[in-house]
């Protein structure tokens, strides 16, 4: 197995099963890569939802559905962690979702030192056909050109887990601390960063949707102004 894309849900709505579909049609093949969806904290009626749609949209593709009674996505995603067979690692939060090229272009970038970033937009649920071009969608543009680097030039991309691929010889035994609620993919980033030799940026078709809601943590930041800091900080 080369990549395993790891899914923390919690109580999941209907963005599920678009992150999922948007997965289940990569054009990488799908004997190359598994899917493992951790279900924390409630188990029912999600549990026999996400296994009934997994019966039928699944087909062809490898996917665990495991459940922790313990909620938390840092948790979540250490089981994620244990439970993988990739030699890399690509983490989905379940209400975003990826174009069809994703998984296909970080792979080819792919190297035991090396951590691959895609390119991402953002989109409001109530209007999801407008894509939002945000700072890591400048960077990568200003990037991407370049390829190969190192850390120090990319480290702005480093606030977060997702819209990257990395080597889990990079990542071994190291997990996310659970005793964080806030900034838990920094800390983690920061870990393992002593691995990671350089970073690589997929082609500008490879992207991760970021999906904006009023309800879930990255909503509640924005409200508060933290979002604006993160995502457009022109330094």
């Amino acid at each position: 197995m080369e990549i395993s894309v790891i899914i923390p849900t919690f109580r999941p709505q209907d963005y599920l099963w678009e992150c999922l579909d948007s997965l289940f049609s990569q054009t990488l093949p799908k004997d190359q890569y598994e899917v493992i969806v951790i279900l924390n904290g409630e188990r029912e009626p999600y549990h026999e939802m996400i296994q009934e749609y997994l019966r039928k949209n699944g087909t062809g593709v490898s996917v665990k559905l495991l459940f922790a009674q313990t909620g938390g996505v840092s948790n979540a995603r250490n089981i994620g962690l244990d439970n993988a067979e990739g030699r890399f690692v690509v983490f989905i939060d379940d209400d975003d979702k990826v174009s069809p090229v994703y998984l296909e272009e970080l792979y080819k970038k792919a190297d035991r030192q090396t951590v691959v970033i895609s390119n991402t937009y953002n989109f409001n649920e109530d209007n999801p056909k407008e894509m939002i071009s945000v700072r890591p969608t400048e960077l990568h543009s200003q990037l991407s050109p370049n390829g190969r680097t190192n850390l120090k030039a990319s480290r702005r991309f480093f606030f977060t887990v997702w819209m990257k691929m990395i080597p889990m010889d990079v990542i071994a035994g190291r997990r996310f601390d659970t005793s964080f609620s806030i900034g838990e993919d920094s800390i983690f980033m920061f870990r393992i960063s002593d691995r990671i030799a350089h970073t690589d940026f997929t082609s500008s078709d490879a992207i991760y949707y970021r999906r904006i809601r009023e309800n879930s943590a990255m909503g509640r930041q924005k409200g508060k102004g933290r979002a604006k800091r993160i995502w457009n900080d022109p330094s």
